[in-house]
C-alpha cells in the first residue's frame, strides 16, 4: 500500500500538532499501554516543542484516505549537541563528532494500529530521509518494545546499535542505533 506522505516544517507546526500529539496518544497510551510521565502526552508535547525549536527540524505526515495513519519527525543535532552525553558507555569521538550538518536524529516515528505491518513506517521513514542532507542518523528504541522486534526492524532498515543511552532520568534505557541517510 501507498500512503499519502506530506513535509514539514518547524514554521508548521501549529497546523499539525494536535494530530501528532491525538496519534502519540491513541499508539503510546492505548495500543501498547505505555505509562509513566515520561509518556504523558504533556512531556511528549514539550519535547514535541523542545525538538522544533531546533534549526533542521522536519516533519512527514502519512495519510490514507484524508485518515491520518502516521507521523515521523527529527532534528539536525547541533555542533555543542547533548545527544551523545547519556551514553552508558562513552563513544569514540570520531563517533560523537558533530558539526550542526553531520548527523540527523529521528526523534519519533508512530503508525496507528490499523496501518501497521504495511510498510507504512518504512514510508515514513523513506520519505522523511529523502530530503534530509545530512550524512547519517540516528534513533532511540527501546529494546523491550516489542520483544526486540522494534529493534530488529530497524536493523533490517540498515541501522546498527552502537550502545546505550538514558536521556531522560524517568526514560528507559534505550539502544542508540545509526545508519547513513543514503543507504549504497
Amino acid at each position: 500500500m501507498t500512503i499519502e506522505v506530506s513535509h514539514y516544517t518547524a514554521a508548521a507546526l501549529e497546523e499539525i500538532r494536535e494530530t501528532i500529539l491525538d496519534i502519540h496518544v491513541e499508539v503510546r497510551h492505548r495500543d501498547f499501554g505505555l505509562t509513566g510521565p515520561f509518556y504523558y502526552g504533556d512531556r511528549f508535547n514539550e519535547r514535541l516543542s523542545a525538538y522544533a525549536s531546533r534549526p533542521g527540524w522536519t516533519a512527514v505526515l502519512g495519510h490514507e484516505d484524508g485518515e491520518p495513519v502516521g507521523f515521523c519527525f527529527g532534528t539536525t543535532l547541533a555542533a555543542d549537541t547533548k545527544w551523545w552525553d547519556s551514553m552508558t558507555e562513552p563513544l569514540p569521538a570520531k563517533t560523537t563528532h558533530e558539526t550542526g550538518q553531520r548527523t540527523v536524529a529521528l526523534n519519533e516515528i508512530v503508525v496507528r494500529k490499523p496501518w501497521r505491518g504495511r510498510s507504512v513506517a518504512w514510508q515514513l521513514h523513506e520519505a522523511w530521509l529523502h530530503n534530509r542532507t545530512e550524512e547519517r542518523v540516528t534513533l532511540l528504541v527501546n529494546p523491550a518494545n516489542g520483544n526486540g522486534a522494534v529493534q530488529a526492524r530497524y536493523e533490517a532498515w540498515g541501522y546498527r546499535s552502537i550502545g546505550m543511552q538514558q536521556p531522560f532520568p524517568d526514560s528507559p534505557v534505550f539502544a542508540t542505533m545509526l545508519r547513513p541517510v543514503k543507504l549504497p
